[in-house]
C-alpha cells in the first residue's frame, strides 16, 4: 500500500540547526546535508543561530585580541 508520497522528516531541533548554522560558518557542510537542511531547518531558528554564533565569534575575537595586546 505504497502511495508514492515521500516520507515526512522530523523538523530539526535548536541544537541540530546550531550544529549546523556552526559548519556553515566554517564552510564544511556538503550538498547533501545542505539539501536535507533545506527542508528540516526551522527559518526562524537559523537566524537566531546565526546571530548567536556571530556574537560569540566577535567575542573571541576580542579575547584573542585583548589577550595578544594586553
Amino acid at each position: 500500500m505504497e502511495s508514492g508520497q515521500p516520507v515526512p522528516q522530523r523538523k530539526a531541533g535548536f541544537l541540530e540547526t546550531m550544529k549546523a548554522v556552526g559548519a556553515s560558518f566554517f564552510g564544511v557542510r556538503g550538498r547533501g546535508a545542505h539539501e536535507r537542511d533545506l527542508a528540516r531547518l526551522n527559518p526562524v531558528h537559523v537566524i537566531i543561530a546565526g546571530l548567536l554564533l556571530a556574537v560569540a565569534f566577535v567575542l573571541t575575537l576580542v579575547a584573542i585580541v585583548r589577550s595578544v595586546v594586553g
